[in-house]
């Protein structure tokens, strides 16, 4: 995750400029309380942990029919038959 994605993480009201994406270059501005690297760096890690924990929603979503496709099979198999649709991609990508 960028630098920008977690300082707004700690702080949704802060207001800073990055250069490249380098923890030694940001500017804190209109009195942004300054938020140590440190924090910086393991709010990166938990915004990257939790988008990673998520990947199997991800590709599910690319997979699933059309929301259309799937009321057409409901009206046609049933939630049954729908279900046995949608248990194919649930158990190519499992949660976690």
């Amino acid at each position: 995750m960028d630098i920008c994605s977690a300082i707004v993480a700690i702080n949704p009201s802060a207001q800073v400029s990055v250069n490249e994406e380098d923890l030694d270059q940001i500017t804190w501005q209109n009195g942004t309380a300054v938020i140590s690297k440190a924090d910086i760096v393991a709010k990166q890690a938990e915004l990257k942990a939790a988008y990673d924990a998520k990947e199997y929603q991800r590709k599910r979503a690319k997979e699933y029919p059309s929301i259309a496709d799937q009321l057409d099979d409901i009206y046609h198999n049933g939630v049954v038959g729908w279900k046995t649709t949608i248990k194919v991609t649930k158990d190519k990508y499992p949660k976690g």
